[in-house]
């Protein structure tokens, strides 16, 4: 009769896990958790940095001439009075827009007031066929541009471009010291971005940041689910059926 019920009852079960379970798990589950939590940081980053670009933005507008050489002008918004040198033109390749092929219009801009130069992006044009570059027409004489100031270019990896003899010049990456040297006379080193509105802008659906910080918190989730998954499967695992009950019943 005590064989019969111990047969019915359902099997016991303790928690076992075999080493190499456990090293496994040990050396994974760290990784993961440091994963999430670098994301955490990195959001952290995001929303300072957005933040302050957000706090720059709210500045007035401010004349070029008026900008000490000092201050750091990136995400300002800036009222050049000048020109736009028909000399040298850069097309900034590889940038598209709804799925078409197209450049970014890079142009000198001489700041009559200060008497500064400075590389502003014009916006982007669209280049179907590759075998023609595309007509930039420039607007002659005196203009005010509403622009906004960049930070210095990272000089990241950027896909490059067959060089062209002649202007423009289609390049893969902004250098703003190899520009300053095609044109002979200085550059400032960071450079400025046409806003809506202004005379001479092309198409101005600037992108955002590459990754906002609710990318990055989400990321964060989605490691931090996966040390809980790993958690689980390492419990589920290491649970093996208890035979020591089963042989105290076959001795009684």
């Amino acid at each position: 009769m005590t064989s019969s019920r111990a047969e019915c009852m359902p099997g016991r079960r303790r928690f076992a896990p075999g080493w190499p379970l456990w090293v496994f798990t040990l050396a994974l589950l760290p990784v993961l958790i440091g994963l999430g939590f670098w994301q955490l940081e990195r959001a952290g980053e995001k929303r300072e940095l957005q933040a302050q670009i957000d706090q720059q933005r709210s500045r007035p507008t401010t004349p070029l001439a008026e900008l000490d050489t000092t201050t750091i002008a990136a995400w300002r918004p800036l009222l050049l009075t000048g020109s736009l040198d028909t000399r040298y033109i850069w097309l900034l390749d590889n940038r598209t827009r709804d799925g078409r092929p197209g450049v970014e219009v890079l142009q000198v801009f001489h700041d009559r007031a200060s008497d500064r130069r400075l590389l502003v992006n014009r916006g982007w044009l669209p280049w179907p066929d590759r075998r023609e570059l595309p007509a930039v027409p420039t607007p002659q004489g005196n203009l005010q541009l509403q622009v906004e100031a960049l930070p210095a270019p990272e000089q990241g990896f950027r896909l490059e471009s067959a060089p062209t003899a002649g202007w423009p010049k289609v390049v893969g990456r902004i250098d703003l010291p190899t520009f300053a040297t095609h044109t002979g006379a200085p550059l400032l080193p960071w450079m400025a971005r046409l806003q809506a509105g202004s005379q001479a802008a092309f198409r101005l659906d600037w992108p955002g940041l590459p990754m906002t910080a609710s990318k990055h918190t989400g990321y964060a989730v989605q490691w931090f689910a996966l040390a809980a998954a790993l958690l689980i499967l390492f419990i589920w695992a290491g649970l093996r059926p208890d035979s020591r009950g089963n042989n105290n019943d076959e001795h009684d």
